[in-house]
């Protein structure tokens, strides 16, 4: 479990898997998800930014299908749920928008880790390299993936050894030089599950996410700063 969960502590997901599945099953943890998911972008999504959403589900589909499994844990994972979490999947096709996204997302994240790999940057050091690169706090980077602060005192030090990171944690020009490249291998791989669509449905596709994020982000839910280093929609 700890090579799928690739930038959390050894230890923390030791401690949480499988464990987890003696409180809830997964089946009824995936469907419970995708319900929550789906009331929440119900609840804090304005009417015009949940109808383009829906509309844009044919897009997702289609971003979903061009999706490679092979050596994507995660992603292989979040596509193979459809036909679990079918009845949760009608709240005015929200849910499935939902999940679409996600498995996109985890998509994405699968060719980041094999970037960051290809790199030689392991789990923590990315974490390192994030908040070196983008200011992100680190006791939320350091605290929400379970590391300790004595590790993470001993990768700040190794990747200063390697010349990445100042000794204040501040990347040093190979430093953002090293995250600049694994950012854009990232992006490569994840080009194919948008390959097949044409420039016109990327930019509608991107219309209703951005709409639809707008909403979230102001809504107030979303804490800034995130542990996923978002940045706020529109200066927000």
């Amino acid at each position: 479990m700890t090579a799928a969960f690739f930038n959390f502590a050894p230890g923390m997901v030791a401690r949480s898997v499988p464990g987890c599945w003696d409180v809830v099953s997964p089946e009824t943890l995936c469907r419970v998800r995708a319900i929550a998911a789906a009331e929440a972008l119900s609840e804090v999504c304005g009417v015009a930014a949940r109808s383009g959403l829906v509309a844009a589900l044919p897009l997702l589909r289609h971003a979903v299908a061009g999706c490679d499994g092979a050596g994507r844990v995660m992603a292989g994972a979040n596509r193979s749920l459809w036909p679990l979490i079918a009845p949760a999947l009608g709240t005015a096709g929200l849910g499935e928008a939902w999940q679409a996204c996600t498995t996109l997302r985890e998509h994405r994240g699968d060719g980041h880790t094999a970037a960051l790999t290809v790199h030689g940057v392991g789990g923590l050091q990315a974490h390192l390299l994030a908040v070196g690169t983008k200011a992100i706090p680190v006791k939320v980077l350091r605290d929400n993936r379970g590391w300790s602060e004595e590790e993470w005192t001993a990768g700040t030090e190794r990747l200063v050894t390697r010349g990445m990171l100042h000794a204040d944690g501040r990347a040093t020009d190979a430093g953002r030089t090293l995250h600049g490249e694994v950012e854009d291998l990232t992006d490569r791989l994840a080009e194919p599950a948008y390959a097949g669509l044409s420039d016109g449905a990327l930019g509608d596709l991107h219309g209703a996410l951005s709409a639809c994020a707008a909403d979230v982000a102001a809504s107030g839910l979303l804490p800034f700063p995130n542990a996923m280093g978002l940045p706020r929609i529109g200066g927000r």
